[in-house]
């Protein structure tokens, strides 16, 4: 019996949500008495997840999936799963991790629980703590089949170094022409920026902006605090800026250390999609804005003077 965690990776690089999925995994493999074996995808540097807890790194290297494919990931980690004889599988809550985790769970006949935001608080039953209601709430959910597939939310466990001595071995995986049926055609990317998925730190702007020649402001902060720039769902519709940028329920969900909140009045959807973020500040004129409700901090002001005088004292702060 073995714990199985997928290590996402992009471009070779493991994503900072493998190095917590792998954290995570090394505790719950504890709690069962189990060893831990890690799955890396087309990954450069597989060692790295040693520093982390990984004792065994299974590496598949494929050209057909140089491109994220949930179907052939899926496939991947069933077969991998049943040759390491792996009764958890654990990966992260992402969009991706999202799509790939139901393909798995049906291929394994396992119960799927996503969401999750703590070690299992038992495992028999098998109970795990996961968000529910946008967020809003949480619920203890029993896992009772006799695999089990789960889907950690990003930045509730947190990357805890736990360095082993891991060896790595490859694995061939079998992808079939039905796994490869939808294809990624073109894909577009904004270099040189940090990811709304892996920022510590979002600067998000809305309507409050007034149009997007005022977004310089909001990168300079953002460049100051190597954060990540985002946007509410009008600001995207409007195109001041790209749809990528659009957090919320709608849009990309944000779970930071700090979430910035520069003319953004609150709608429920973009509530629901930022609240996982443990902290928020909000800057808004208007006292009444509902965002105040569910900031820990907040300003009331005129962004065209908050914002400058703040960037200030960061790049002073940052000089002294």
């Amino acid at each position: 019996m073995s714990v199985l965690v997928f290590a996402d990776s992009a471009e070779g690089k493991f994503k900072k949500s493998a190095f917590e999925v792998v954290s995570y995994g090394k505790k719950v493999a504890e709690q069962l008495g189990s060893n831990l074996v890690v799955l890396t995808i087309n990954a450069s540097k597989n060692e790295d997840l040693y520093v982390y807890g990984a004792e065994k790194v299974v590496s598949v290297s494929n050209d057909a999936v140089q491109t994220f494919n949930a179907k052939a990931y899926a496939s991947i980690i069933k077969q991998v799963a049943d040759v390491q004889g792996s009764s958890v599988v654990i990966l992260d809550s992402s969009i991706d991790g999202l799509f790939v985790a139901p393909m798995v769970a049906v291929a394994l006949n396992a119960g799927y629980a996503s969401n999750v935001v703590a070690l299992p608080s038992a495992t028999s039953p098998f109970t795990v703590k996961r968000k529910a209601f946008s967020s809003k709430a949480f619920s203890n959910t029993v896992i009772s089949s006799d695999k089990k597939v789960i889907g950690v939310s990003k930045n509730a466990y947190g990357i805890h170094e736990n360095a082993v001595s891991g060896t790595t071995e490859t694995f061939d995986a079998v992808i079939s022409e039905a796994d490869l049926r939808i294809k990624s055609e073109k894909i577009e990317k904004i270099s040189g920026k940090v990811t709304i998925a892996d920022a510590d730190i979002v600067v998000s702007a809305g309507r409050g902006l007034k149009g997007p020649e005022n977004w310089g402001m909001i990168e300079e902060l953002a460049d100051v605090l190597g954060a990540a720039t985002a946007c509410s769902k009008p600001v995207s519709d409007l195109g001041w800026r790209p749809h990528g940028e659009h957090v919320g329920q709608t849009g990309k969900p944000v779970a930071s250390n700090l979430y910035i909140a520069i003319g953004i009045s609150g709608a429920i959807q973009h509530l629901a999609g930022i609240n996982a973020s443990k902290v928020k500040l909000v800057i808004n004129t208007d006292p009444e804005a509902p965002f105040f409700k569910a900031a820990d901090y907040g300003i009331i002001g005129d962004a065209f003077e908050v914002v400058p005088k703040l960037i200030e004292k960061l790049k002073a702060f940052k000089q002294a």
